[in-house]
């Protein structure tokens, strides 16, 4: 006997959901808090040593410590209640606001810089466990029919903090000053931490011992590794984010080629972010099902076409529209990994798998502005974008041709 096929369900009534709408609401409001405080701090280590190069030890002290609780928060949420594990993890990011408000206001004895950088270490140990607990929740409070159409909306939520948290933490450092930034911060860990608290979902239940921590971690990698289809999308994700990225590059190009004012920069920040939420909201309402692969492997091309086309454009508006396109193609790719995430991922493995997958973003991201900015030193500005876009490109079409089982992917079959 064929059991009945699910009810159609709208992106309004996936947010109808209590633990969907909790868990949502967590995620946009951790985010908004290390975002408000990543803006505040870049401001404050600024103000205190007036060295740029300050600027670039806040990435390095967040994303070293990142890397090296990543594996390691993936084995804990796998192993433990992970509502609790992520009510700790918010309890991390009101502890880190709490000591940068009290050095910006002077109540600590302590002086210079360290005391920030150590913060912000605490920021990245916290934020290893933000996502992996974020994708194993999902996974609890959707049935699986709904993923495709929940992760459009989370990437849609993902984008806003994107857009909304570093214009506030500048708006709140330019009206109150560095403590009412950080005061807001740890405001909203707190919100955070009581939408995890009240958050009703069944929690996996975990019989006979726990397995060693490395062999855990081990067996995770290689569930990553022989899986064509998740780490094609991985990849692809990593080198187009890699080779392609060109927010890092902005100020230069706005003084050097596009001749536009500093307003301008936060008008090309935010470009791909809403063209990022625009796609998601179009996929939560028209999920992905057949011939996933395919989209995603044009979506990669087109992010690579739009790449080469900043590179060759000289003016403002242009460069903006094409931004906005960027965004869009970069979230089709979102959208799509992060459903093959969900559904290609045994129940306890969650956590492990989404931590190797955060460790891909992350290292694409900081690294890529780091090839980014030798790249341009060594071949010149425009040449060096253009480059990464033909390199995309390359990507894109040796993953089509080495990885039939990605191209041909329909989300139906992992359901």
């Amino acid at each position: 006997m064929s059991l009945p096929a699910p009810t159609e369900e709208t992106a309004r009534t996936l947010l109808a959901r209590p633990g969907f709408s909790k868990l949502l609401a967590y995620r946009i409001f951790a985010m908004l808090s290390y975002q408000v405080v990543a803006v505040t701090v870049g401001w404050h280590i600024y103000e205190v040593t007036r060295n740029p190069f300050s600027l670039g030890l806040v990435g390095l002290a967040e994303v070293l410590p990142f890397f090296c609780v990543a594996p390691f928060a993936g084995y804990l949420v796998d192993h433990l209640p992970r509502r609790r594990l992520g009510m700790a993890a918010c309890a991390g990011l009101v502890a880190t606001a709490l000591v940068l408000c009290a050095v910006a206001l002077g109540w600590l004895p302590f002086h210079g810089v360290w005391p920030i950088y150590a913060a912000i270490a605490l920021t990245g140990m916290v934020r290893a466990f933000l996502s992996p607990i974020y994708n194993a929740l999902f996974a609890r409070v959707l049935e699986r029919h709904q993923f495709a159409r929940g992760a459009g909306l989370g990437s849609v939520f993902f984008q806003a903090g994107m857009v909304v948290g570093p214009a506030l933490g500048g708006v709140l450092v330019g009206w109150g000053g560095k403590g009412v930034a950080y005061g807001v911060a740890t405001g909203f860990a707190l919100m955070a931490m009581a939408c995890l608290a009240t958050l009703k979902v069944s929690e996996p239940v975990h019989t006979g011992p726990a397995a060693p921590i490395f062999r855990s971690i081990a067996e995770g990698a290689r569930f990553v590794i022989g899986n064509r289809i998740m780490v094609g999308a991985m990849a692809l994700d990593m080198f187009s984010v890699l080779l392609g990225g060109v927010v890092a590059m902005l100020p230069a190009f706005l003084q050097e080629i596009l001749h536009y004012g500093p307003e301008g920069l936060g008008i090309l920040r935010a470009a791909p972010a809403l063209g990022s939420i625009a796609v998601g909201l179009w996929l939560a309402r028209h999920p992905l099902q057949k011939h996933a692969g395919r989209v995603l492997l044009f979506a990669v091309a087109g992010f690579g076409l739009c790449v080469i086309g900043f590179g060759l454009s000289h003016h403002f508006w242009l460069s903006a529209l094409i931004l906005l396109f960027y965004g869009a193609f970069d979230g089709v790719s979102v959208v799509v990994r992060s459903t093959i995430l969900q559904l290609a991922t045994p129940e306890e493995m969650r956590g492990r798998v989404s931590s190797i997958n955060g460790i891909f973003i992350s290292s694409s991201n900081e690294l890529g502005a780091f090839y980014a900015g030798t790249m341009a030193k060594w071949l010149g500005l425009v040449p060096a974008v253009v480059l990464g876009g033909f390199a995309v490109l390359s990507v894109a079409g040796i993953t089509a041709w080495k990885n039939p089982t990605l191209r041909r992917l329909n989300l139906r079959d992992l359901q």
